[in-house]
């Protein structure tokens, strides 16, 4: 390699085509690419050495730093693909910022990001974008319901005065089995349902009349047996909600925050948020979603679900003709 590149690559190459998983030969090429400037070529060689090495039970001593230098390599190459690309990005749009669907493609193709998808659990429905969070400016009515933030606040606080009576926000279901979910019964994520199964709840809504006028402003399904649901979502000091999805790609997820301690996060696919009082935060939960509180007080947030805006009143309709039938099906 050192005096006729041409010749190793010739040996390399034979040697490839005996053992296409020789680890020691694919490190070589990826060397031998590298001296003649083929970046592409040499990460390819590189991670398919590493491939190699990963489906062994144990690496010897000799190809283990030869390894090591193959990461730093792909990693220095990426590293100044990125630069590159944004550079000519820059360059060549003139100076105008881009946009943060281009920012998240870019973290994407260059590994920053994973790629999430929708993954209801019990339904799906087919064309709707993969969008992780809306952003409020989107819905008109969003800023009727942050309007009674402070009114919705004072409700929450005279119910945890006077009985705090959250159950676990996981809970098994009456003549079902028995969830295998670590949150079953767990306390720390806690709920004080206003409606749920479509009804309201006996004596709360009575409890929370602002909260109960303010959720008229969304627009929430109207599906017997199933909604409208609403409800107040503790989440306890030192809790860690684990990623998991939904059951519907039909709705987004509403959060009201309305008590948020320093130290909470909310991650939905590659992005994490915080929550901010009186701002909704609006997401998708048929994507992986998860919940931090790592700070020293409860967070509680209004919970509350919509239509997606993407979907048809002609839809909507006919999939609350189809929700009704499950939901009566399965009782």
């Amino acid at each position: 390699m050192a005096s006729d590149p041409a010749g190793a690559e010739a040996v390399l190459e034979r040697v490839l085509a005996a053992d296409p998983r020789n680890i020691g030969a694919l490190l070589l090429k990826g060397d031998s690419r590298t001296r003649l400037g083929d970046s592409r070529a040499a990460i390819a060689f590189y991670k398919a050495a590493l491939d190699a090495a990963s489906r062994l039970s144990s690496v010897p001593p000799a190809l283990q730093a030869a390894l090591g230098q193959a990461q730093r390599q792909i990693a220095a190459f990426s590293a100044r693909y990125e630069d590159e690309l944004r550079a000519r990005l820059a360059n060549d749009i003139g100076g105008v910022s881009i946009s943060p669907r281009i920012a998240e493609a870019l973290d994407i193709l260059t590994g920053k990001r994973e790629v999430f998808v929708q993954q209801p659990q019990s339904f799906y429905f087919p064309g709707l974008p993969q969008i992780q969070y809306y952003e409020r400016e989107q819905f008109d009515w969003v800023s009727a319901v942050e309007a009674e933030t402070e009114a919705i606040r004072e409700e929450l606080l005279a119910v945890l005065a006077q009985d705090g009576a959250f159950r676990p926000y996981v809970e098994s279901e009456p003549g079902r089995p028995a969830k295998q979910n670590s949150m079953v019964g767990d306390p720390r994520w806690g709920a004080w349902y206003l409606w749920r199964g479509g009804e309201a709840v006996a004596g709360r809504a009575e409890r929370c009349p602002r909260t109960m006028a303010a959720l008229e402003h969304a627009p929430i399904p109207r599906v017997t047996g199933r909604s409208p649901m609403a409800l107040f979502s503790r989440l306890q000091p030192g809790m860690h909600i684990p990623a998991h999805t939904g059951f519907l790609n039909t709705r987004l997820i509403c959060h009201l925050p309305l008590v948020v301690p320093a130290g909470c996060r909310f991650r939905v696919g590659n992005e994490t948020r915080q929550w901010e009082e009186g701002k909704l935060l609006i997401f998708d939960d048929s994507m992986e979603h998860e919940a931090w509180n790592d700070g020293s007080q409860d967070r509680v947030v209004l919970l509350f679900e919509v239509w997606r805006p993407e979907i048809s009143a002609e839809d909507r309709a006919a999939l609350t003709v189809m929700f009704e039938y499950i939901s009566a099906y399965d009782a």
